[in-house]
């Protein structure tokens, strides 16, 4: 049996792991890898073996880092496969294929757009030996969109023909993710499906995210029996809606030759995990004495349905005034459904504060879901206190940014930051201006933010929720360990950067593991 660590090694995203025997090939996940977009690009349009040796994909969860090159897979002729996950998986996975899919379609358009404009500002040059007359070139450059943000695509289509220009095509289109979504298999929690003529796997809950699971996968070999546990990606204890993760095993899966384990935050210890209702409550009572919106950046599919759900206790406790809640996302609107229907996953909080009760977490009186671009932007002109989540949860893109275009200078206002924001988005400069302008007593000029090429003061109020990673801390991963009672030979450290990885694995041989860090594309035998 040999196994390949052909993605998240040494960095955190594009999960796929293979593992092979005889005549099988199945794969661990089969995640994007996402970071500078030509790198991150060059690296996801190659699967690194033939896709027709593909038994079958287990996919741990529906973050598009670990399945979101399934679609590149399956609109290929020979693989005969299946996606093999939870049924949450399963149904979240179709709108998030799908809206990774619309996002590929979105920057070739961008990209053809900006190569036929740079190459209409070439033939302004004397010296172009292409003929054309520089009447027509202003005209083109003119009619590269229909609208001031919508792009002429029949025109950029046509003059990337006429002109011989290299297009950017998509890595996968709407119809290669719909096709995909004809593959998923779903299958339950701790029963052993077939995966393989001498594998099978038994999947178990990892509480990272609705659905998500750690993956055992059971290798009969030569007369003998090899095991490798797959963490996926592991979750906290004691977060609100979803169970903990796994820490009992069927008695065939506790006795581990490989864990391949992650280790996002394998050197760092998170806030503790606390009931944040007290917090999100005095922000909103602070920002309705003063008139104001609570904008909330936030992530469609985990994020959302957190605050929706805290919200909701608040609501039906009294314990703040009932303002009215706008979900401004289409994508976070139907992943929002899929949580709803699947109360399998939840934990016994939320069947007792809910489900016993006969009410569903995700719906209440003052809640809505924005669709429609219109709506959105009615909303934008409102007056009335409310509270808005849209997406993105880093304020790179989506609707999130009009309604700070539209709010972000006004002093009655808060912008809600509850997930985390990374380096170089504007979503952490916004974090770090507002608290830093709020740290001073907000005295002197406000600092200034650039939003569709535009500077707008920061008069906002900015506030940050913390203790909502999806990920368990390197406590928390050792806990797991230690509570689970599963037998480990060795284990591979994976899903983390660099720096995190040596430090989570030099801690776990400390602990006595026989532990390693895999480079990408490293391969071992068992």
């Amino acid at each position: 049996m040999r196994i390949s660590f052909h993605g998240a090694a040494r960095q955190v995203t594009g999960s796929l792991h293979a593992v092979m025997s005889g005549d099988d090939l199945v794969c661990l996940d089969c995640g994007m890898f996402q970071g500078k977009r030509q790198e991150s690009r060059e690296m996801n349009s190659v699967i690194p073996f033939d896709t027709k040796l593909i038994s079958n994909i287990l996919l741990s969860h529906a973050h598009i880092d670990h399945c979101g090159r399934i679609p590149l897979v399956t609109k290929q002729d020979g693989f005969n496969g299946h996606i093999i996950c939870t049924e949450a998986t399963a149904d979240a996975s179709e709108y998030l294929l799908k809206d990774s899919a619309k996002i590929q379609e979105s920057d070739s358009s961008y990209l053809n757009y900006k190569a036929v404009k740079r190459f209409l500002y070439e033939l302004e040059n004397p010296s172009s030996e292409i003929a054309v007359s520089q009447k027509e070139v202003k005209k083109l450059k003119k009619s590269l969109k229909s609208k001031p943000h919508r792009l002429n695509q029949e025109l950029i289509d046509e003059l990337l023909d006429r002109f011989h220009l290299v297009r950017t095509l998509p890595l996968y289109t709407t119809a290669d993710a719909e096709r995909a979504i004809g593959y998923f298999q779903p299958t339950s929690c701790r029963q052993p499906v077939r995966v393989g003529k001498n594998m099978s796997a038994t999947f178990y809950n990892a509480g990272h995210i609705l659905g998500s699971t750690m993956i055992s996968l059971r290798v009969d070999e030569n007369s003998t029996s090899k095991t490798v546990l797959y963490t996926g990606d592991l979750g906290r204890y004691d977060k609100p809606i979803i169970k903990d993760p796994n820490r009992e095993f069927n008695k065939e899966d506790r006795e581990v030759d490989l864990l391949i384990m992650e280790s996002t935050y394998g050197n760092r210890i998170h806030e503790p995990v606390l009931d944040l209702k007290p917090l999100l409550k005095e922000i909103i009572q602070e920002t309705y004495g003063r008139g104001g919106v609570i904008m909330i950046p936030a992530f469609a599919y985990g994020r959302t349905q957190e605050i929706i759900y805290f919200l909701h206790e608040l609501y039906l406790k009294n314990e703040v005034p009932k303002l009215p809640v706008y979900i401004d996302s289409p994508l976070a609107t139907n992943l929002t459904t899929v949580f709803g229907e699947h109360p399998e996953t939840y934990d016994e909080d939320t069947h007792e504060t809910f489900l016993e009760r006969g009410i569903n977490p995700f719906s209440f009186p003052e809640i809505q879901y924005v669709n429609s671009v219109e709506e959105s932007m009615k909303l934008n002109r409102s007056s009335e206190p409310h509270i808005v989540l849209a997406g993105s949860g880093m304020c790179e893109g989506g609707r999130i940014l009009h309604h700070l275009r539209h709010r972000i200078g006004d002093k009655r206002n808060t912008i809600l930051v509850v997930g985390y924001m990374a380096q170089n988005t504007l979503g952490r400069r916004i974090l770090d201006l507002g608290l830093e302008y709020g740290q001073s007593g907000r005295q002197g000029k406000p600092p200034e933010i650039q939003l569709y090429g535009s500077q707008y003061s920061l008069v906002a109020e900015v506030k940050k929720l913390g203790g909502f990673s999806a990920h368990g801390d390197r406590d928390e991963m050792t806990r797991f360990l230690k509570e689970s009672g599963l037998k480990i030979k060795k284990i591979a450290v994976v899903h983390g950067e660099e720096e995190q990885s040596l430090s989570f694995c030099k801690h776990l041989q400390q602990m006595g593991y026989q532990a390693f860090v895999p480079r990408q594309g490293e391969s071992m035998e068992m």
